[in-house]
């Protein structure tokens, strides 16, 4: 794409994979970004659910009962495998064909849930170099470390942003984190789905999304009442 024209990005929320839960749709999204060829695809983080190193439940919980760490590596693996298999398809075929090449960007961000790997060993130090989010692998993406800001064609990219003056993410409406966060962004964490824009004085037009959930599981701890929000992934046009 020649320098300066408008490209096409696809911005995946997180994933959660987990042992059981169901990944049919991995595949749908990866046939999917084939056919829209984005020149750029960022995954929000969270895809290593890692339920075996919930620090919420308590050791002994029904939660954990029979959880194994191992078990939930293999399980991002093969999800990670069953989301990207169509897409290196598709660059093959291409490639075969001796077709205009598909290279798109690919970039991975890491979040709170794979940091839990580096948590754990922190907390427990004699674990340190057997466990980390060095195990959460993602192929030949680019990845980026916890909390990492990622700059891309005027977007930045992070799996949630934090208040300039603490550790907690920046909360409340898109019109709210557009005021502190100060440009376009897009980020994972939160169920659901939220966008806004903004015109500045300046006459630019920052955007804002949060889309946290690309998944077809129920999450226990939303209730009963709490799991309507909305799954997917988004394509940003005229990027």
């Amino acid at each position: 794409m020649a320098e300066g024209q408008p490209k096409r990005h696809c911005f995946i929320g997180d994933t959660q994979s987990r042992p059981g839960a169901p990944v049919d749709h991995l595949a749908w999204i990866g046939e999917y970004i084939s056919e829209k060829k984005p020149d750029v695809i960022v995954h929000a983080g969270d895809h290593y659910d890692l339920p075996s190193l919930n620090s919420h439940e308590k050791d002994g919980s029904a939660p954990l009962e029979g959880a194994r760490y191992k078990d939930d590596i293999e399980a991002g693996r093969y999800a990670w495998s069953v989301l990207t298999d169509p897409i290196e398809r598709e660059k093959e075929r291409l490639k075969r064909r001796r077709q205009k090449h598909w290279t798109p960007e690919e970039h991975a961000l890491l979040g709170n849930h794979e940091a839990r790997a580096d948590r754990a060993a922190s907390n427990n130090p004699k674990l340190i170099g057997t466990l980390g989010t060095e195990d959460c692998t993602f192929g030949n993406w680019n990845v980026h470390p916890f909390l990492s800001r990622v700059f891309i064609d005027g977007i930045c990219y992070s799996h949630y942003f934090q208040n300039s003056h603490s550790s907690f993410p920046i909360g409340g409406n898109v019109d709210n984190r557009l005021a502190k966060i100060g440009c376009s962004f897009a980020q994972g964490h939160e169920q659901g789905m939220r966008y806004s824009n903004k015109i500045m004085a300046s006459g630019k037009t920052i955007h804002g999304l949060v889309l946290g959930s690309t998944y077809l599981h129920l999450e226990p701890y939303r209730g009963a009442q709490g799991q309507r929000h909305k799954r997917g992934i988004a394509i940003l046009n005229e990027v």
